[in-house]
């Protein structure tokens, strides 16, 4: 069932268990999808953040369906050991319609927040902010270079953070996947 590039199926976040609401443990993620303005490519970005370590990752998809975030996903959890990620949190966007197959594949659990409810994936709206900092609304994602995007992934992810410590969510991250093997 789908209505105006959302659908209506999949679990709610209020099925999501109470560990994971706090951000305390490791392996659980937030999706989100920032997209050119209006009138520009189809191109855009999937961007992926480790609730616990903030640890943030953006590709460049070609379009938002959700085939192109199929295979996006499939390549972030790819880049980390087993255990990395367990959940991911995310909207009804129409490019998330391939959760059932994530779950499958991936073998991770995929949760959906109400809509207009920015605040419950609060750690990946804040990044992408950060991104919209180097990649203002109007910026064509087509015209963004692999490199440029992972230099920018790079400054967020090295910024000292308060809340780890003043560690930055790669050093928190790496601390966490260290724990793994």
């Amino acid at each position: 069932m789908e209505t105006c590039g959302r659908f209506l199926v999949g679990t709610p976040i209020s099925k999501r268990s109470k560990e994971v609401h706090k951000g305390t443990t490791f392996g659980h993620w937030e999706l989100d999808t920032v997209v050119s303005s209006r009138g520009k490519s189809k191109a855009c970005a999937p961007t992926f953040i480790e609730r616990k370590t903030r640890l943030y990752v953006a590709l460049k998809m070609p379009d938002r369906t959700a085939h192109s975030m199929e295979i996006a996903f499939g390549i972030v959890p790819s880049q980390y050991p087993l255990g990395t990620c367990q959940t991911a949190t995310t909207d009804r966007g129409k490019e998330f319609a391939c959760y059932a197959r994530l779950e499958a594949v991936h073998n991770v659990k995929v949760y959906f927040a109400v809509s207009y409810s920015s605040w419950q994936r609060g750690s990946n709206d804040n990044a992408n902010g950060l991104l919209r900092e180097f990649f203002p609304k109007w910026h064509d994602f087509a015209s963004v270079t692999d490199s440029q995007l992972a230099d920018v992934i790079r400054l967020i992810n090295n910024r000292s953070r308060k809340c780890h410590g003043w560690k930055s969510a790669h050093e928190a991250f790496m601390e966490e996947v260290s724990h793994l093997a």
